[in-house]
């Protein structure tokens, strides 16, 4: 399995991946493939493009701001979202983001407080949620992947920092949270960026 990199292949990751067609992917394999490398490396989540296979898909590891269970093989929220869409957005984050398929290039993104979603679970079945807080973040961030849209194409400033850099800069800045209500409009103004 591969790590796709903006070193590279950074045009591989900029495209938009396909739908998951029940009868005729293996998409079970895929999601072995996810498991496999999100408990072997610290990420907090992980879109089957960045290991090579373009299918719309999230496989949530860890959707709490404890960057300590990213690194622990034991803790895996294990949530596989198939073909997800999102229904509505509402409020402000502001959050510190790096990604595997980054290199140590991170930046301020602002995202959604909460994402109401739909998606297919693993047996086929239609599902309906909203993820609010650090959960609707680290979605909102796999699910640029999968239309090839990286946090680096957000982040008004993008340095690089080592995974420890990271980590204390998070400690000092952590996760903020602007509003739980409003509408949220910088997608608009993401789209017009790119």
């Amino acid at each position: 399995m591969n790590r796709i990199t903006i070193e590279n292949d950074e045009q591989y990751l900029r495209q938009i991946s396909t739908d998951i067609d029940f009868e005729k992917d293996n998409y079970m394999d895929y999601i072995k493939a996810l498991k496999e490398y999100c408990q072997n490396n610290a990420v907090y989540a992980l879109a089957p493009a960045q290991i090579g296979i373009p299918k719309r898909m999230i496989y949530l590891k860890n959707t709490t701001t404890d960057m300590s269970k990213n690194r622990d093989a034991n803790y895996d929220e294990e949530m596989v979202l198939i073909n997800p869409v999102i229904i509505s957005q509402r409020g402000h984050t502001r959050f510190l983001e790096r990604c595997a398929s980054c290199l140590d290039f991170v930046g301020i993104v602002d995202r959604p407080y909460a994402v109401e979603i739909e998606y297919y679970t693993i047996d086929g079945k239609l599902h309906h949620e909203t993820f609010e807080g650090f959960k609707a973040t680290v979605f909102s961030h796999e699910y640029d992947h999968l239309n090839g849209i990286l946090h680096i194409d957000l982040a008004p400033d993008v340095c690089e920092m080592t995974l420890e850099e990271t980590k204390t800069y998070r400690d000092q800045h952590p996760y903020e949270i602007l509003s739980k209500d409003n509408e949220y409009k910088l997608e608009k103004e993401k789209s017009e960026k790119l």
